[in-house]
C-alpha cells in the first residue's frame, strides 16, 4: 500500500516544478488557530522533503478565515497563488495573489475573482500550448437533476481578470452524493459534489481529473472527463471513481489531485487520504493511471 510523503497534516496537494526543485502547496489543519494559510514544502528529488512554512500573508478577518485548495502558476516573471477563504463553507470565493518568489510570501491583491457565485473554491489554473490561460473552478448550482456543486471554467485574462464563465461537468452518478437532505440555500435537497479540477492534456486531447462525494467520506475519490478544447464540450469517461478509490488504494477518501508532467516522462499524481483514525490528510505520490 502506498504510504505518506508527509507526515503532518497536509490536504488539497498542488505539486509544481519551478526551476530545478519541486513545490507542494496544501491546505492547512483547520484545527489550527495560529494565522497559517498554506504551507509549502520543496524538495529537490520528490523524495526528501521540507516544509517552507506558510506562504500567503493572511486577508481581512471579514473576507474569512479558512484557506482552501492553493494552486500555483508562473506568468509575466510573477508567481499567482489561486485560493478560496471563507468562513467555515460560508462566503467562499476564488481569490489570486501574486509573489517573486515560489516560497512566498504572497500578497493578496485585493480582487474577487468570482463575485457572481454563490459558492466557489478549489480554482485550477491551466496553461494552453498557444499560450492561453483558463481558470476551472467549483460552484454551487441549484437546478439540474442533481444540484450541488459543479465545475466551470473562463479564460483568465492578464492571471488576474476571467472571462465568461462556461459550465464544464455536472454530477452524474450516486458515489458523488456528498449528503441526502442536505439544508443549504433555504430547503433541503440531496446534494451532489464534484470539486478539485485539474486538467492535462496529451496528444491533441484534454483531460479533466476531479474529486466527487464528501471529502469527509470512504467514498471519495477520483474520476475523469476528456474534451477536445478546454471550454468543452467534457464528457465523463466513468460512472464511477475509475482514477482513486478507497477499494483499489487501501486508503481512506483518496482525492483532490494534481498532475506534474516530469523531465523523465512520468505524469505524477499528487493526492491527499485520510490516516487510519481519520484525524489527518496526508500527501501522497504515486504514477497518474492510464
Amino acid at each position: 500500500m502506498l504510504e505518506p510523503v508527509y507526515d503532518g497534516y497536509f490536504a488539497d496537494p498542488f505539486l509544481a516544478r519551478f526551476g530545478d526543485e519541486y513545490f507542494v502547496y496544501g491546505t492547512a489543519d483547520p484545527a489550527r488557530d495560529d494565522g497559517t494559510t498554506f504551507e509549502v514544502l520543496r524538495s529537490p528529488d520528490l523524495r526528501h522533503w521540507r516544509s517552507a512554512g506558510s506562504c500567503l500573508v493572511p486577508v481581512a478577518l471579514e473576507l474569512g478565515a479558512d484557506y482552501w485548495a492553493p494552486e500555483v502558476a508562473f506568468a509575466d516573471g510573477s508567481y499567482w497563488l489561486y485560493y478560496s477563504v471563507g468562513h467555515g463553507i460560508d462566503g467562499h470565493h476564488i481569490r489570486v495573489a501574486r509573489s517573486s518568489s515560489p516560497i512566498g510570501p504572497f500578497d493578496d491583491l485585493g480582487l474577487n475573482l468570482t463575485p457572481d457565485e454563490s459558492f466557489a473554491i478549489d480554482a485550477h489554473p491551466f496553461l494552453d500550448d498557444d499560450g492561453s490561460w483558463y481558470l476551472y473552478f467549483a460552484a454551487d448550482v441549484l437546478d439540474g437533476e442533481r444540484p450541488g456543486t459543479h465545475l466551470a471554467v473562463a479564460p483568465l485574462h492578464g492571471m488576474t481578470r476571467l472571462g465568461p464563465t462556461t459550465a464544464v461537468l455536472a454530477p452524474d452518478a450516486d458515489w458523488q452524493l456528498y449528503e441526502r437532505d442536505r439544508l443549504l440555500y433555504g430547503r433541503r435537497r440531496d446534494w451532489y459534489t464534484l470539486e478539485g479540477p485539474t486538467v492535462v492534456k496529451r496528444e491533441g486531447g484534454y483531460r479533466l481529473l476531479f474529486s466527487g462525494g464528501s471529502w469527509e467520506g470512504a467514498g471519495y475519490g477520483v474520476s475523469a472527463a476528456t474534451a477536445s478544447s478546454p471550454l468543452g464540450p467534457w464528457l465523463h469517461t466513468s460512472r464511477t471513481a475509475e482514477v482513486l478509490n478507497s477499494a483499489d488504494t487501501g486508503l481512506i477518501g483518496p482525492g483532490h489531485c494534481s498532475v506534474l508532467h516530469t523531465p523523465d516522462g512520468r505524469d505524477l499524481l499528487a493526492f491527499h487520504a485520510w490516516n487510519p483514525d481519520r484525524t489527518k490528510r496526508q500527501f501522497y505520490l504515486t504514477d497518474l493511471p492510464r
